[in-house]
């Protein structure tokens, strides 16, 4: 399975303006760089918790399995899953189809883990699924705990940035504030 990301994240000023006030900051001489300390740090937030904060587009290439065969259905690996868009038929040679919805089944569980089940591949070896994944639709409707500790680690960062002994691992607070989001999966 291969995932990318279709639409990146977009991140508010205002983001930008709580590090910058966490920190102490009023110039914009290090936005671009506070900017990418924040991406970073939601980034490791979404790892540690498990789960896609803020809603983007996804896509994710999987073997196109015959309906009835032992694992039928597939599951995606990006959560909370929203809705699944579509599902495209990859051939062998590259050329690609869109399924009709009666190619496919989707389902979304209450805990926002997406599958999907291939009924007709029509030919085709792989295939493209679509999808729209997030807990919220914006940086304002985070929890104030996840978006504290976003802010918290971006800062964390940039104020270690020249520590020859800086660690790569969220700080404990950081972590702790995030705690309460953690899905994990046993597999």
């Amino acid at each position: 399975m291969k995932r990318a990301i279709i639409a990146p994240m977009a991140l508010p000023a205002a983001a930008l303006a709580e590090l910058k006030q966490w920190l102490g900051i009023n110039t914009m001489r290090e936005d671009a760089l506070l900017f990418q300390l924040l991406v970073a740090a939601l980034d490791i937030c979404e790892g540690y918790t498990g789960v896609s904060l803020i809603e983007r587009d996804f896509e994710e290439m999987h073997a196109a399995r015959a309906p009835f065969s032992p694992g039928g259905w597939q599951e995606v690996s990006t959560r909370p899953v929203q809705q699944v868009v579509s599902v495209t038929g990859v051939h062998g040679d590259g050329t690609r189809e869109v399924l009709a919805q009666s190619a496919f089944r989707s389902e979304i569980d209450a805990n926002g883990v997406g599958r999907f089940r291939i009924t007709e591949a029509g030919g085709a070896t792989r295939v493209s699924v679509r999808y729209r994944a997030g807990m919220v639709t914006d940086w304002a409707s985070l929890p104030e705990a996840l978006r504290h500790g976003i802010v918290r680690l971006a800062a964390h960062h940039h104020r270690s940035r020249d520590a020859a002994d800086a660690s790569v691992a969220p700080p404990l607070a950081v972590t702790a504030l995030w705690q309460p989001w953690r899905r994990m999966r046993l597999t």
